[in-house]
């Protein structure tokens, strides 16, 4: 009599999650929580009066926005890499990752001459309740805008070197990953520290 037991179905290796890139998706997703948390604090303080400077008082939009700006792009940018990293063009990765780390860099620059224009006019993290959330806020971003860079800058290292082929694209669309939820954390802060003030 024949066996009738039916064979047990497997999914195509293809169509199993990646391992790097869930595990970044979960990283990016408590840091996203971690930053909804600063940004709820930050709008909370905002809303009570207070003595001492404030965001319309201290801050400088058109100025933020010049160097914003250069971020916003550098999202453009590695997306271009990407694409040219799935391509094998390895002088075009290694071209597009300069121009983000460039952008990346001019906007850190950017804002470490915020800071101390805001330092030189009496306002730190020690000035009051805007000073200690703004610096906090906008502090833990640019700190992750500078482990972006280093990770960016390790990827232009090895595609200048010509072992592109060494970067496997897990890798790769990590730090991308990476990148644009730096990108996108921005925008949000943009909006709620720099422009919410000019029409609240």
């Amino acid at each position: 009599m024949p066996d009738k037991t039916m064979p047990e179905k497997t999914l195509p290796e293809n169509t199993m999650p990646d391992r790097t890139k869930v595990g970044v998706g979960l990283f990016l997703l408590s840091e996203g929580n971690f930053f909804l948390i600063l940004l709820i604090t930050y709008v909370y303080f905002h809303s009570m009066p207070g003595d001492g400077p404030s965001a319309s008082s201290s801050l400088n939009p058109m100025h933020t926005l010049v160097f914003s700006i250069c971020l916003f792009l550098s999202s453009a940018t590695i997306h271009l890499a990407g694409r040219s990293f799935k391509l094998g063009k390895r002088r075009a990765v290694s071209g597009w990752l300069a121009l983000t780390v460039a952008l990346g860099a001019i906007f850190l620059c950017g804002q470490v001459r915020e800071y101390l224009g805001l330092f030189a006019h009496g306002v730190s993290i020690n000035t009051n309740l805007f000073g200690s959330t703004f610096f906090t806020l906008t502090g833990f971003h640019g700190l992750h805008v500078l482990i972006g860079l280093f990770a960016l800058a390790a990827l232009l290292g090895i595609a200048m070197s010509g072992r592109l082929g060494e970067i496997k694209p897990s890798g790769f669309e990590a730090v991308s990953m990476y990148w644009h939820f730096v990108d996108a954390v921005w925008v949000v802060i943009f909006t709620v520290v720099y422009l919410w003030p000019l029409v609240a």
